[in-house]
């Protein structure tokens, strides 16, 4: 009979017959693999893959079973400890409890039917540690753009952090970082991603992870920048009880938490070149050892990195190492700010605003098409991060399922075609007769006004004492035509 679903246990007991035992009551609920002493059970534990539970007798030749446990807990910390003994020392075994993080003490003689609850009661403990980790790995690092999105099943993961989860309209310049990414993802070699903050390069990296073999494993994050070498030396590899002050247990770290899938450290230039030795063995060599232990670990992940830092330039100033730089920028790309791909900010929008209107209680929201318009004309410094924040603005303070410019930060209202600084350089400066910088500022004040109404030319030719011919005459003047829509169309268009 095929069991490989069934979850694994190793009995360990130097009396063969208890061994055997154990063995016929537990087989068909468990994978059971059996050992008579601690050393024949770490080759098992070594061996086998998918042992969960380690059910071991206290008394063996040479050791205690609190003593096999520590050793256990050390090396395979996520397995369920389990100890069996048929002697009156449950003083020593609750000593040793903390040590060896035993979850459960039985005593012999056992009952078969309390021994089988117990022990599906660990695998199913150990089935929720693991389901827990992965999903709270996965929701500490998803873009609230997105969480809401993911499914329980994996083709509804995928579409959401895939490439399809990459917005873009047809012709954007980020069509050409799909593209790589389609090239480098099903090959397990590192990327570097490059790009001003806020640009979404944890959601490229993501899109790498989702569309490699690696989609059904972990994909793990941690910002480089936000620690101290010592406490990310901790977060990464791991450290074991007592390492540090304040290290009160064994913690595994985001590497092997990564293991068979994929790590992403962002802000990779911010390391300090102490870290950057330490991180590069574990590029070359493949293992680590956590902060405490003398042992090292394998692990199988692909490290993708990105630094909103020119590393090239850091590598000649002496701040990044090169080799380092080398091993992480195998394939190397650039994700390109907002204002170079503004006719992505239509559908970003209108996305953030899908994202957001809900969990702040107004599921109708919908953006105008003037304040889409004025959206396109700001330059976005702060790239999409920015624009999240002013989506969550309009929603915040809009009365109306309509979110209209007017609500806009002033910043962005009164974007132009052209930065501020700009228009007021070119009104101002030495360039350019009197009528023609008063005819730049006379068309800003009509956009501006436009704007603010909506496009409605009966409010703005009041707001600026003009008549409504007037008022189409300078939109045709000053080629002010909304987007789409005739001058004539956005006579009386709702504001």
């Amino acid at each position: 009979m095929n069991n490989a679903h069934l979850p694994g246990i190793l009995v360990v007991d130097d009396e063969i017959r208890s061994q055997e035992a154990l063995a016929r009551t537990l087989e068909e609920d468990f994978r059971v693999f059996t050992a008579a002493s601690a050393a024949e059970a770490m080759q098992r534990l070594e061996q086998e893959a998918g042992i969960q539970i380690v059910l071991c007798d206290q008394r063996m030749p040479g050791t205690t079973g609190v003593q096999f446990l520590s050793q256990v807990r050390e090396r395979w910390p996520e397995a369920i400890r389990i100890i069996l003994s048929g002697y009156t020392d449950a003083e020593d075994i609750i000593t040793g409890i903390n040590e060896a993080g035993i979850w459960q003490y039985l005593m012999k003689p056992w009952q078969p039917e309390q021994l089988l609850h117990t022990l599906k009661n660990a695998a199913e403990v150990w089935r929720l540690q693991r389901d827990n980790q992965r999903l709270s790995l996965e929701l500490r690092t998803a873009t609230p753009v997105l969480q809401r999105q993911v499914g329980s099943k994996y083709d509804r993961v995928k579409q959401a952090f895939g490439l399809d989860g990459l917005l873009r309209a047809p012709g954007s310049p980020l069509e050409r970082v799909a593209e790589l990414i389609r090239k480098v993802a099903p090959h397990d070699i590192p990327v570097l991603i490059s790009g001003e903050s806020g640009t979404g390069k944890e959601m490229v990296a993501r899109a790498i992870h989702y569309e490699s073999h690696r989609a059904s494993q972990p994909f793990v994050v941690e910002n480089c920048g936000a620690l101290p070498d010592s406490l990310l030396e901790a977060e990464l590899f791991g450290h074991k009880r007592g390492a540090f002050t304040g290290a009160v247990e064994d913690r595994i770290g985001l590497f092997q938490q990564a293991d068979g899938g994929t790590l992403f450290l962002d802000e990779i230039g911010d390391t300090s070149p102490a870290f950057q030795v330490k991180l590069l063995r574990v590029l070359q060599e493949g293992e680590f050892r956590p902060v405490g232990s003398s042992r090292p670990r394998s692990v199988d992940v692909r490290v993708i990195a990105a630094t909103n830092r020119d590393l090239e330039e850091e590598v000649r100033a002496g701040r990044f190492r090169e080799d380092l730089y080398y091993r992480l920028a195998t394939v190397s790309l650039t994700v390109p700010p907002l204002r170079e791909r503004r006719e992505d900010i239509p559908l970003l929008a209108r996305r953030l605003v899908e994202a957001s209107a809900r969990a702040l209680g107004k599921p109708d929201a919908r953006l105008s098409q003037a304040t889409l318009d004025c959206l396109c004309a700001w330059r976005w410094p702060g790239n999409v991060r920015e624009l999240q924040n002013e989506i969550l603005r309009l929603l915040a303070l809009s009365d109306a399922p309509e979110l209209g410019p007017e609500l806009l930060s002033p910043r962005v209202l009164r974007a132009a075609a052209e930065e501020e600084e700009a228009e007021l350089a070119f009104i101002s400066g030495g360039r350019g007769g009197l009528k023609e910088r008063m005819e730049r500022l006379e068309a800003r004040v009509v956009q501006e006004t436009l704007i603010r109404h909506g496009w409605n030319i009966s409010r703005a030719a009041a707001e600026l004492e003009l008549s409504r011919v007037g008022l189409r005459s300078k939109i045709q003047r000053y080629g002010l035509d909304r987007p789409g829509r005739s001058p004539e169309g956005a006579e009386d268009a709702p504001a």
